[in-house]
């Protein structure tokens, strides 16, 4: 099942290619420091106060960057609560990736009760609540209060495939192929970013549009097709910290007794499908009446999440060096919290 002279770089990025343009925000360098100074070596440095090496590694993870991809047209005030929610995102995830489940469910019913204004921060007992009341006053700035509790509600579904991961991990059992990607479709978190588009265009679209099922389906095709990218390009990391059980690639790799590059030809099958299936309904969208040409707009913008990522993972040292946190630095941290 091994395959060590395969390299998993050169394949990912020779391999997985998008029809979408490639837009990256202009304030993305003015965010990044507010992110570094005001963030984290300010508000939140006491999260991780007495280790700046570590908060030298969410620096190089550029999480403003990866925000200015994701909210290519929004103005630098608009950008600022998407890139919170962006470091929010990295905090958490590796905050929580050695949890108990137990634990993970106080985090995440007081996580989105902050996040809907039905907590205050003072009765919380997470450590970035503070974070997520101060997104909330932020968010409220532009788009409505039905708005955030749709951002609450895809804030909830992570933390639900977050809970799946961690059972998988702590009895290190691999869950099928099917089971593996409807877990990380929720766990690798775009959903509550596709909610805040609307954040940097300017236009909320009605509740009606967002129900529909093809829009439904458009966020499923995106988070999937970022989930078959991701699982090659954070095989290294996965290894390292033990978070091979809900890995897509290892987990076909298990149930078919493929070699790593048999896994990988089969995750760029299927990812290739979901692409055609997306652009298939990108192209013969519903009739959405007056919003037609919003609808339409903030389906481009979506798909540009596929092509934005691409473009900026492919220079973070979390993915392909050395610069991500350790599970036990990560542990020990939030035992002292």
């Amino acid at each position: 099942m091994n395959n060590e002279n395969f390299d998993t770089v050169e394949f990912l990025y020779k391999n997985f290619t998008y029809p979408f343009p490639v837009l990256k925000n202009p304030h993305a360098d003015d965010l990044q420091e507010i992110t570094d100074d005001q963030w984290i070596d300010g508000e939140y440095l006491w999260i991780y106060k007495n280790n700046p090496e570590l908060r030298k590694k969410y620096k190089k993870t550029k999480t403003a960057h990866i925000a200015a991809y994701f909210s290519p047209i929004a103005s630098f005030e608009r950008l600022k609560p998407i890139g919170k929610l962006m470091l929010w995102a990295f905090y958490n995830d590796d905050l929580y990736e050695q949890s108990e489940s137990d634990n993970l469910e106080i985090v995440r019913t007081q996580s989105t009760a902050i996040l809907n204004g039905e907590m205050e921060v003072s009765a919380s007992t997470i450590p970035l609540s503070g974070m997520l009341a101060s997104l909330r006053y932020e968010l409220l700035q532009f788009v409505p209060e039905a708005s955030i509790f749709r951002l609450s509600e895809m804030i909830d579904t992570y933390f639900t495939g977050l809970e799946a991961e961690l059972k998988y991990k702590k009895k290190q059992q691999f869950p099928t192929i099917a089971e593996c990607v409807a877990l990380r479709e929720k766990s690798v978190c775009l959903y509550p970013f596709m909610q805040l588009i609307e954040v940097g265009t300017g236009v909320v679209l009605p509740e009606e549009v967002y129900e529909h099922h093809v829009i439904k389906r458009l966020q499923v095709l995106i988070c999937q097709m970022t989930v078959y990218f991701n699982e090659i390009q954070s095989l290294r990391k996965d290894e390292a910290t033990g978070c091979i059980y809900y890995n897509v690639v290892k987990v076909i790799q298990n149930e078919y007794k493929m070699t790593l590059e048999e896994a990988c030809l089969e995750s760029l099958r299927r990812h290739n499908e979901d692409l055609e299936e997306f652009i298939r309904l990108q192209t013969s969208l519903p009739d959405f009446g007056i919003w037609q040409e919003a609808v339409a707009n903030w389906v481009q913008l979506m798909s540009m999440f596929l092509s934005g990522w691409k473009d900026i993972s492919a220079h973070l040292d979390r993915y392909n060096g050395t610069s991500f946190p350790s599970a036990l630095e990560l542990q020990k941290r939030l035992n002292e919290i």
